[in-house]
């Protein structure tokens, strides 16, 4: 991937394709002021430079554009199909295969050929949207949510979605699966994720992953005898320990089995929330599973030779970074925020802050990924001082490649991580983190 053809992408997506998409989807039916392309370049530049768009806004970065209109034109334009057109739009940005050469150099991830982190996210909508994005329902009766399913290559910067579905879709109907990941991949996820023939599946694909333990899963020795695992972990002596079990009742699955004691005030917030979540389902929560809230217990197929327990200890915590991501989604882009009652104009933004992430995602990998102290909050707000730069180079494709070199080049030298003497940021313990050599 080059500046070259980022630009061209960028150029084709918010420019002829844009058009297309306008009067397939209905929104465009006669020639008007605004266009398919205008239309996405006034949001999705909005969205960048000015995420809490006020129909003011609108008309400067539609003036950006080369369109001039009104505030009232440009109200008149979110509508049903308006909504549809911008969705479109989305799936169409999401489709693009942005493939990166560039890789952090961090010993501890060059071992892989890709760590792939899944998660997901939900943003609540205004119940009017119930019928078309139905979430999971409250006290209140039915309520309307959107959850985001993404995939990102942590090694790369690359980023699959983010693919929308109803707020009330289970983690586990993500689109993105062992299929096509490549043989000496790493694949991380919470427990939403979580099931036992997928990690069969990438044992045969020859991937490895790294997942905490989902209470109730039945383990094995590596004799063949069933582990009660309380009572193994109430005999332990130390703080930490590792032993090699088979996983599933069925499936017998060969992993290494990594578990370490917390300490009692992580303990009792565990328990907290447990107790928390039974009032809410009204239930009682077992003993047991009070009593495992004391230590964190963690699956891997990766062997000790690979990753050491300091080094899986670390990429677990790695899964966060999808959830700074979405993070930061909402802190920078505002994607869960809007200035209007019409859910029409509601979806509208939303899809253009969401193509407005997925663009910033190409350009953060254009150079910033390869730098591990990367800190993409800071990314963020210097592309956003130059989105009116971005939308009137669209105008002008021949400037836009300078334009995005030229930002590029901004974030590369400013967008960077302090380093910190306690708690050490992500990138330090991952540079920190030994390789191979199993428990000690």
């Amino acid at each position: 991937m080059s500046i070259a053809e980022i630009a061209e992408n960028v150029t084709r997506l918010l420019g002829s394709e844009a058009d297309e998409l306008g009067t397939s989807s209905g929104f465009i039916q006669r020639r008007r002021k605004l266009s398919g392309s205008s239309f996405a370049q006034m949001l999705v530049g909005g969205a960048l430079g000015t995420p809490e768009l006020s129909y003011t806004d609108m008309v400067q970065y539609a003036a950006l554009a080369d369109v001039k209109i009104s505030a009232q034109g440009v109200a008149q334009r979110f509508t049903a199909t308006g909504a549809r057109f911008m969705a479109a739009l989305l799936e169409r940005a999401v489709n693009y295969v942005v493939a990166s050469e560039l890789s952090v150099v961090v010993p501890v991830l060059t071992q892989f050929t890709g760590v792939y982190i899944r998660d997901s996210s939900v943003i609540g909508l205004p119940r009017s949207l119930v019928e078309h994005w139905p979430g999971v329902g409250n006290a209140a009766g039915e309520s309307a949510a959107v959850k985001l399913q993404v995939r990102l290559n942590y090694n790369t910067g690359a980023l699959d979605g983010p693919v929308l579905q109803a707020g009330r879709m289970a983690d586990r109907s993500t689109p993105y699966c062992s299929d096509d990941e490549p043989r000496g991949s790493l694949s991380l996820a919470d427990l939403g994720y979580f099931n036992l023939e997928e990690l069969r599946e990438r044992d045969q694909r020859g991937q490895y992953v790294i997942v905490r333990y989902k209470q109730g899963t039945v383990l094995y020795t590596a004799g063949g005898t069933r582990l009660d695992l309380l009572a193994w972990l109430q005999q332990l002596n130390e703080p930490r320990a590792e032993l090699q079990v088979c996983v599933g009742q069925r499936q017998r699955l060969p992993m290494r089995l990594l578990v370490e004691r917390v300490p009692s005030e992580v303990a009792e917030q565990r328990r907290r929330r447990l107790r928390e979540y039974a009032r809410k389902k009204q239930t009682t929560p077992r003993a047991e599973t009070l009593a495992l809230t004391e230590w964190t217990m963690v699956l891997t197929n990766a062997p000790g030779t690979m990753l050491t327990f300091e080094a899986v200890q670390v990429l677990l915590y790695v899964r966060w970074q999808v959830e700074l991501l979405f993070k930061l989604w909402k802190s920078q882009l505002h994607v869960d925020e809007w200035r209007s009652d019409n859910p029409w104009r509601i979806l509208c933004e939303l899809y253009g802050k969401l193509i407005a992430a997925v663009l910033s995602q190409w350009v953060f990998q254009l150079e910033l990924w390869r730098y591990p102290d990367r800190s993409l909050v800071k990314a963020t707000l210097a592309l956003q001082k130059f989105a009116g730069s971005l939308v009137q180079a669209l105008r002008h494709p021949e400037a836009l490649a300078a334009t995005l070199q030229w930002i590029s080049d901004c974030i590369c030298h400013t967008a960077h991580t302090n380093k910190r003497r306690q708690r050490p940021a992500t990138f330090q313990a991952l540079l920190a983190c030994p390789v191979g050599g199993g428990l000690t």
